[in-house]
């Protein structure tokens, strides 16, 4: 299975999925942390995989989501951003809508 295959899977077989830096209880940067911290807040269930464990998953999802860093959040199959775009959306209230209008449960 080629690595863009195993990220589809990934992406869509879960409908909040984090591609970070460490894992959710021990984050390797503080960006990670940080998107870490506003899925927590948001209270929803969500996956993770932490691209420092697979060198092929860290490099193929830059190029699958034509996005240059990582974390890199994904709800329903959809690309949403990093933590910068995550934080403002979440500020403003639009991710939590993008998480209701996706049908996301919460934890």
């Amino acid at each position: 299975m080629s690595t863009d295959q195993r990220i589809s899977e990934i992406v869509n077989g879960n409908d909040v999925v984090l591609f970070m830096k460490g894992t959710p209880l021990f984050p390797q940067c503080g960006f990670s942390s940080k998107a870490i911290a506003i899925l927590e807040h948001l209270g929803v269930e969500y996956s993770t995989v932490d691209v420092l464990q697979d060198m092929e998953i860290r490099s193929g999802i830059k190029a699958f989501s034509d996005w240059p860093t990582i974390p890199q959040l994904y709800v329903k199959g959809e690309f949403v951003g990093g933590s910068d775009i995550m934080m403002e959306m979440f500020q403003a209230g639009e991710l939590q809508q993008v998480m209701e209008d996706s049908g996301v449960k919460a934890a």
